[in-house]
């Protein structure tokens, strides 16, 4: 599910809704479908960032293909709510786990994936918003 949070500054861009999200890989398709209707209700801010680990390791995101329905269905959600996923790099064991989307053109920027933080095997991502 999505967790909502309001970052202040100063953007160029206005307000900004920013989400963090961690999806688990068996996660019950109620519960996607939840989060899709979550989701399409922040899509319409003025501007979204919604970041986290989602676990869809089967997507290729040059190519935008799946192997699995749930995949497919996400991928479906992120486009009928004109979602760009930003991060490139993989964020974990070359498969990238960790996603950075965003409803804004040019909204991300400075995208850089570092080492892991203590303990864990997921990639630090940082970004700026602006």
């Amino acid at each position: 599910m999505m967790s909502k949070s309001r970052a202040y500054g100063q953007t160029s861009k206005g307000d900004t809704v920013v989400g963090v999200c961690y999806r688990p890989p068996e996660q019950e398709e109620e519960v996607n479908e939840a989060f899709y209707r979550q989701l399409e209700a922040a899509s319409q801010s003025q501007a979204l960032v919604l970041v986290g680990d989602f676990n869809y390791s089967d997507i290729c995101w040059r190519n935008n293909t799946v192997k699995h329905k749930q995949s497919k269905r996400f991928l479906e959600s992120i486009d009928d709510n004109f979602l760009t996923q930003v991060e490139e790099d993989s964020t974990r064991n070359d498969v990238l786990l960790d996603l950075l989307l965003t409803n804004r053109e040019n909204l991300v920027g400075d995208v850089n994936v570092g080492s892991s933080l203590g303990c864990s095997y997921h990639e630090i991502v940082e970004f700026s918003i602006g």
